[in-house]
This record gives C-alpha cells, sequence and structure tokens, in this order.
C-alpha cells in the first residue's frame, strides 16, 4: 500500500491573502472556497492532487509559543521547486525574506516566513 498526502488544514488570518501569494510565488490554483463547518472561512489552494486548506476562524486568537516547542506545532511546510532562484525572487517579489540557505544532500533549500509567522522550506532537487 501507498499513501499520498492529500492536504494540510492550517490557520491564517486571512485565507484570501494567503492564497493571493501562494497563487504567485508557487503557482498553485484555489480549488475551492466557502464558509466552514467551524464557522470561519476556508480557502484551498494547490495543483489537482494536493493542496493546502487555509482556514480563518471567526473568532482568531494568536500564540506567542514557538510551534517547534510545542507537541502537535506545525514547523513548516516544504514546497519542491523546480527553480529555486526564481521561487526565492518570487518570495523577495511578495515581501518576504529568505533566509537559512544551504546546498546538501538532497538538494538546495532556503525558509521564510510568511506574514502568519508560517516558515516554509523551498527545496529544489536539480
Amino acid at each position: 500500500m501507498t499513501a499520498t498526502l492529500e492536504h494540510t488544514n492550517f490557520t491564517v488570518a486571512d485565507p484570501r491573502a494567503t492564497a493571493a501569494w501562494m497563487h504567485k510565488v508557487f503557482g498553485w490554483k484555489t480549488r475551492w472556497e466557502g464558509d466552514s463547518l467551524a464557522g470561519g472561512y476556508t480557502v484551498h489552494v494547490g495543483s489537482d492532487d494536493s493542496y493546502l486548506a487555509l482556514y480563518a476562524p471567526k473568532a482568531p486568537q494568536t500564540s506567542q509559543e514557538s510551534s517547534y516547542d510545542m507537541i502537535g506545532g506545525l514547523n513548516h511546510v516544504g514546497v519542491l521547486v523546480n527553480d529555486i532562484k526564481t521561487t526565492e525572487a518570487l518570495v523577495r517579489d511578495a515581501g518576504f525574506e529568505p533566509h537559512n540557505h544551504a546546498d546538501y544532500e538532497p538538494g538546495q533549500r532556503f525558509y521564510f516566513d510568511d506574514d502568519n509567522g508560517i516558515e516554509f522550506e523551498v527545496v529544489s532537487y536539480k
């Protein structure tokens, strides 16, 4: 049996705004958006095969804790790209600052934090 990750759901301040920069940076599309069962709003953004569910509750709360220190915390989202240099330029154009550049097996990578405080790792195996 083989399993494939289909989606991940996480909370953001503005799902439409987050989806908009993901369209530009990663070339993803909005697959669905609308009211959520929990009373908030959700946008599904990604490819035909997988997506991120970007959820905003009616009454959002912030945490000052580091996700790396919390059991069940979201540490980062890894995104595989073909052209890391072009993607880095798009990340900068979106207003985010790349950091922690590295080149080790199995590929090159850098990280950036979005305006929700979510860390993304961008990786290229080319």
